[in-house]
């Protein structure tokens, strides 16, 4: 069976875009939460959310060429053309061939949404011959990936993962199977996410899962861990890696930032849209990513940083600081605990994406991320959150948790690159 690594890593997000400034940000606590300005919020109950502010569309497309067209394509789409060619060309694979060896898999939580809700709009205000001949293209759930594949070339398995907030970390257990079956050298993975639009931010206001309590004091708005949390906000964006297999990065005599060793991913059958509270599935998933790596979780708990799920929700953070204590035992006391979300918003089906970055560039640097917005403990949630401050660490390992509606559970874990 092949290990893998990961070699190449691509960043857009609410805060900055490309993955050096993403990193640094998030080590200097910086949000990516703002008033709207693309979206209009005027009577939304939420006017706060992640939008991406630094994508030249105009450089993008002069960086892909002709294949694509970023004009006709949907946010999302967008932001994974950018992550990924940032990413292929971090890992040394960006080139013209054709290559069979390479794929593409991606997760999308509500992917498409930008154009649903422009086409919808022009629909049912100027009727159905105004309706866009690229919508379908636009909106599909595998345009994303699709797009990512005809513009570098990877004629390998190509295909969209959608578990709502787990779509990212299914998406690369895939990638990784993949390869490890010896199916293809290398996939470009991740996902990628745009709905924050008027339909979306509606929903999930209704839904209650939603801020709306902090339009004044966006930055401010997520609070994972912390007593005073009240729901999460929408965010925007692409987190993109390349798993490439041991014996291809060797050919290449390439770098890697951390090999993928286990993952976890169970059902929670317990309620659509809310996490089951004594965090069942949640142990499960990050007990078989340890059993599958063959690593006790007691015998690293000084030595791993934790990416946690941490949407700023009641329900979701005192559940996930149980699931680890279920795993970790009394070893729990020694982790290292952060929720990147607290700077970069609630990404949905690009969260685990993007957090992966965090995970990996951790490892390679010896600092940890912080949770920022820390300020009132709660008795639920009593472990380290690294709060509100980057703190330096040297690290083995790092765990990498997303939960999505639907009681879908995943848990990756990784170990410093060699």
């Amino acid at each position: 069976m092949q290990r893998v690594f990961i070699t190449g890593l691509g960043a857009v997000s609410s805060i900055v875009s490309g993955r050096d400034k993403f990193w640094q940000a998030l080590l200097a606590g910086q949000s990516g939460l703002r008033p709207l300005a693309r979206v209009d919020s005027t009577d939304l109950a939420c006017t706060i959310g992640g939008e991406v502010g630094d994508l030249d569309l105009d450089l993008l497309q002069q960086q892909l060429g002709e294949r694509v067209d970023v004009r006709r394509v949907d946010w999302a789409t967008r932001f994974a053309l950018a992550a990924a060619r940032e990413a292929l060309l971090d890992a040394g694979l960006l080139t013209n061939e054709p290559n069979e060896r390479g794929g593409v898999i991606l997760g999308a939580g509500l992917s498409g949404m930008d154009t649903l809700q422009e086409q919808t709009e022009r629909l049912l205000e100027k009727g159905p011959r105004r309706v866009s001949v690229f919508t379908i293209p636009a909106l599909m759930p595998n345009a994303s990936p699709a797009n990512v594949a005809l513009a570098f070339q990877l004629l390998g398995p190509c295909y969209t993962v959608s578990t709502a907030c787990a779509s990212s970390g299914n998406a690369m257990i895939d990638a990784l199977e993949t390869i490890r079956r010896g199916e293809l050298d290398f996939v470009v993975t991740g996902g990628t996410e745009s709905s924050l639009t008027r339909l979306g931010i509606s929903s999930f206001c209704n839904m209650k899962a939603m801020n709306v309590h902090a339009n004044d004091d966006p930055s401010r708005s997520m609070r994972p861990f912390d007593k005073d949390r009240q729901g999460f906000v929408m965010s925007e964006g692409a987190g993109i890696l390349v798993f490439e297999s041991e014996a291809h990065l060797q050919r290449r005599r390439a770098k890697a930032y951390a090999e993928v060793l286990g993952f976890g991913s169970t059902s929670d059958g317990h309620h659509l849209v809310q996490p089951d509270p004594q965090g069942r599935g949640a142990t499960r998933a990050i007990r078989q990513a340890f059993e599958r790596a063959g690593v006790s979780p007691a015998d690293v708990a000084d030595r791993i940083y934790v990416n946690a799920h941490g949407t700023s929700t009641p329900f979701n953070d005192a559940m996930e600081t149980l699931a680890l204590k279920n795993v970790f035992g009394a070893s729990a006391r020694q982790l290292r605990i952060s929720s990147t979300k607290s700077m970069t918003g609630h990404v949905i089906g690009a969260s685990c994406g993007l957090e992966m970055i965090a995970c990996a560039l951790a490892l390679r640097d010896g600092v940890l991320p912080p949770t920022i917005n820390y300020a009132t403990p709660d008795p639920e949630c009593d472990l380290d959150y690294v709060p509100n401050v980057a703190r330096e660490a040297t690290v083995d390992y790092a765990l990498n948790n997303s939960f999505g509606f639907g009681g879908h559970n995943v848990s990756l874990l990784i170990r410093r690159g060699v």
